[in-house]
């Protein structure tokens, strides 16, 4: 069974993916992230979480929906749903926010962001922090990794790949961003849900 948060992010982000194929291009204009549009942004400031829930097709959701499931479960077992939806949108945000930043500072085109990646990068990231020996497969190479050298290198690979610009139209900045929500949970998060439970 899935835990109650992670089930609910997954239904609904199929959700909106269902409602995104109905309704089309205005879903993406209401409520996809534009990061070069401050305008935009200032008078619709829900897309600094609503972009999270669009995607930009089936592999894209499918992707983000398995790592929700594959990193998301075990640490909501631990930290519970509260602490873990703090990390998430915490990421969501963070996520949102740098890429604004990143494209306000250095230019870029003012493409819309979907996806629920930097959530997701949320959850590696405390989940590197509660389970860091915990043996990660890599798919290509088939290589396994304890958690916390897979959490580090995607991070680097991530970084390298935002600042060279290659691997366009991939938001880099956001999944780094995005990781800092996975630290602020586990950071502050016990207040919300309790005494963290330690390692396992």
């Amino acid at each position: 069974m899935l835990p109650p948060f992670v089930q609910w992010l997954i239904i609904a982000n199929f959700v909106a993916f269902l409602a995104e194929n109905l309704l089309g291009d205005p879903l993406i204009e209401w409520f996809a992230l534009w990061p070069g549009d401050w305008g935009a942004l200032a008078s619709a400031p829900w897309t600094l979480v609503t972009y999270s829930f669009l995607h930009a097709g089936v592999t894209h959701l499918l992707f983000n929906m398995f790592a929700l499931w594959m990193f998301g479960s075990d640490l909501e077992r631990v930290w519970g749903a509260k602490r873990l939806a703090l990390g998430y949108f915490g990421g969501v945000v963070i996520g949102a926010l740098a890429q604004v930043f990143v494209v306000a500072a250095f230019g870029g085109r003012n493409v819309p962001v979907v996806g629920a990646s930097a959530g997701v990068f949320a959850m590696l990231a405390g989940y590197a922090i509660v389970f860091p020996n915990r043996i990660v497969m890599l798919l290509i190479p088939p290589i396994p990794l304890p958690a916390r050298v897979f959490v580090l290198l995607y991070g680097a690979l991530e970084l390298a790949l935002g600042v060279t610009g290659t691997a366009t139209g991939v938001a880099h900045f956001a999944h780094l961003g995005g990781m800092a929500g996975g630290w602020i949970a586990y950071r502050f998060g016990g207040r919300l849900s309790g005494r963290w439970r330690g390692r396992r």
